[in-house]
């Protein structure tokens, strides 16, 4: 009787935490199908590309690589596209890249078990292409988290605000929520399995509303801190239409959610914001913006920008030069503006040069350079608790994360082994524009949580 071939899968991920999470449950789904995680295309027999489509290079990279693999599909290897790209594109990947076998957007993963055993029983080619319409989320039997320490957790799924610049409403559906409830559990199991910190994920995460008890944003953030044995949470990524002081006072009252905020500004000026449909002014986010301020414990406070956007002059630009000299950003995610598919802005015409837009865009990361040196020297001094994340043996330093969500560099005393995932106190000694520097306070360190410290990855059962 003739073995059944094993089932081999090779995964590559681009783009934002949604998508990396989204792999992690992807993986989860294909282990639970049979299938054994490979490390190379090589080895694979079923080859997945989770894509990104938020930037055309994202995009692009992806063609590339499957147009590099090409001839693999004649060592019978099969090819899928999942992902932003999948859903924008639709069944014209396959004509781009005929070898491709599946085609599958965010919003279909959960049929992709019935998706592979189509393929498996011969069909060349298979697609899951949600609309707007769908209000399923994605939620796993299995989830193969990568990190044994900190862990994702999906908490609203889509979009519905329809940002000029941005392809998010049209490849991720429409916002859905899951329950409250759903979230808790995942949270306590993830607890007992030993992880420490936890960050809550959406494409507006702050937009969330529970649609079994009407709980709202910070309600559930409050209560997800309160989980025993959680003892960092963090969020990515609010939106400043949905950010309330509610959130603010969460932050006080809960000691594991983290001194960090991330609120996307994308322009400093309130003629910009209104052509990019952001439905805000700058007003109204510096007023957002006070509120982070006047919390009992600093906030770091990081951002997204976007320069060149259709019609932005040179005092518009200004204006975003200055907001940063306002708000004093711990750091900023900052992009030349790139026309993307179906988005309202490309009714616009795009008339910045490119060069021009790459001058803006230098000259807006060197001051915002400047402004993260000036934040960082205040740190000097400081004994700030930090995440042990691993070690680098070439410099003879741990590398650890601040709540903040500032990587800090730091060494300990007579060689001093620690633990990944523990917790330890660090002195700050130096501070550079992207990173601290440190030395171990006496003392500090903590026994780790270590039973899964040479794992890769592990399965939490939901």
């Amino acid at each position: 009787m003739a073995q059944t071939p094993e089932k081999t899968f090779y995964i590559e991920t681009f783009g934002c935490q949604m998508n990396v999470h989204d792999s992690e449950k992807v993986i989860g789904t294909l282990l639970a199908q049979g299938y054994r995680q490979v490390q190379t295309q090589q080895e694979a027999g079923l080859i997945l590309y989770n894509t990104c489509s938020i930037r055309d290079k994202a995009e692009q990279k992806v063609f590339h690589r499957l147009a590099d693999f090409k001839k693999m599909a004649q060592q019978g290897k099969k090819f899928g596209v999942l992902g932003c790209v999948a859903q924008q594109e639709g069944e014209k990947i396959f004509d781009r890249a005929p070898h491709v076998s599946i085609v599958c957007g965010s919003a279909s993963y959960r049929n992709l078990p019935e998706m592979l055993m189509q393929i498996e029983a011969g069909k060349q080619r298979v697609t899951g292409l949600d609309d707007r319409e769908t209000d399923e989320c994605f939620e796993t039997e299995f989830t193969s988290r990568s990190n044994p320490h900190r862990g994702y957790i999906t908490i609203i799924e889509g979009c519905d605000k329809f940002c000029a610049f941005c392809v998010v409403p049209y490849t991720r559906g429409k916002e859905r929520s899951r329950t409250s409830a759903s979230v808790l559990e995942e949270a306590r199991r993830m607890a007992d399995a030993g992880y420490t910190e936890i960050q809550l994920l959406g494409q507006n995460v702050n937009s969330y509303c529970d649609p079994s008890e009407n709980k709202r944003f910070a309600e559930l953030l409050a209560a997800v801190g309160e989980v025993r044995g959680i003892r960092r949470v963090r969020f990515t990524t609010s939106h400043p239409r949905d950010f309330g002081r509610d959130i603010v006072e969460a932050i006080d009252a809960v000691p594991a959610l983290c001194d960090q905020v991330h609120l996307p500004v994308q322009s400093g000026s309130s003629r910009v914001l209104s052509l990019m449909q952001r439905l805000y002014a700058r007003e109204q986010y510096l007023e957002r913006i006070a509120w982070i301020k006047a919390a009992r414990r600093p906030i770091s406070i990081s951002t997204d920008i976007i320069v060149g956007f259709p019609g932005e002059n040179e005092e518009d630009f200004e204006q975003t030069l200055s907001l940063l000299d306002e708000v004093g950003y711990d750091s900023v995610f900052s992009f030349k503006y790139s026309p993307r598919p179906n988005t309202p802005a490309l009714k616009f015409i795009d008339h910045i040069p490119d060069q021009e837009k790459a001058r803006r865009l230098a000259v807006l990361q060197e001051k915002q350079k400047q402004i993260q040196s000036r934040n960082n020297q205040k740190h000097v001094g400081e004994v700030l608790e930090v995440m042990v994340e691993g070690h680098n043996p070439a410099r003879g330093q741990w590398i650890g994360r601040t709540s903040q969500n500032k990587v800090l560099n730091f060494t300990a005393v007579d060689g001093q082994a620690l633990l990944s995932g523990s917790y330890a106190q660090v002195r700050v000694t130096q501070a550079f524009p992207n990173s601290l520097v440190g030395e171990l306070a006496s003392g500090s360190a903590e026994v780790g949580i270590n039973h899964f410290l040479n794992s890769q990855s592990r399965q939490l059962a939901f």
